[in-house]
């Protein structure tokens, strides 16, 4: 289970940085071409108007239009910078989103995992109340592998007792399960 938790935040950890590399290259790509913007707007007549100005009025005209220009072009950058922050923020907000929906996964798994656990303890406590001979009869009519699970988890008398009452090859391949299950177990 750790590995598959650690595989989800893995997951959740390049989704979040694809978008955050996505956003970077818009906003990169974005001053470059502000950068070529303002190299291309100054037009042949701005510099004719710059150069051959003469009256104030002329250069403060051409003054004023740079201005408005680079205004406008601080005013796109915000706009950029505004669109890359809402993005950033829906991307932290779906992240949340995404690990409240892991914590309410993990707590459903536990809860059916421990009403599943609680069922096969119920269930291997009926069996342990019946008496031994018709349990027997019960057990041999089972898969020797759900058999054993059951033989494995009552106490070593009861366990005995139906047993004792099985046909010797079906009691021989329960007991051979039940001895066989923790064989590849590491001993270190």
């Amino acid at each position: 289970m750790s590995r598959r938790r650690r595989a989800g935040h893995g997951a959740l950890f390049i989704v979040a940085m694809l978008f955050a590399s996505s956003g970077a290259l818009r906003l990169g790509s974005g001053i470059g071409a502000a950068l070529a913007n303002s190299a291309e707007e100054a037009t042949p007549t701005e510099a004719a108007v710059v150069q051959n100005c003469e009256m104030p009025s002329a250069l403060s005209e051409a003054l004023t239009l740079r201005e408005d220009r680079i205004a406008a072009q601080e005013a796109a950058l915000k706009d950029r910078m505004a669109a890359l922050a809402l993005a950033e923020a829906t991307i932290s907000q779906r992240l949340e989103e995404m690990k409240a929906a892991e914590e309410d996964l993990k707590a459903t798994l536990a809860l059916a995992d421990g009403a599943a656990e609680e069922d096969i303890q119920k269930l291997t406590a009926v069996y342990q109340a019946m008496k031994p001979k018709d349990a027997a009869a019960l057990f041999e009519t089972m898969s020797p592998d759900f058999a054993a699970g059951f033989l494995g988890r009552m106490p070593p008398e009861a366990a005995a007792a139906i047993l004792s009452g099985m046909s010797a090859e079906a009691a021989y391949g329960v007991s051979v399960i039940v001895a066989g299950r923790n064989a590849s177990a590491p001993t270190e």
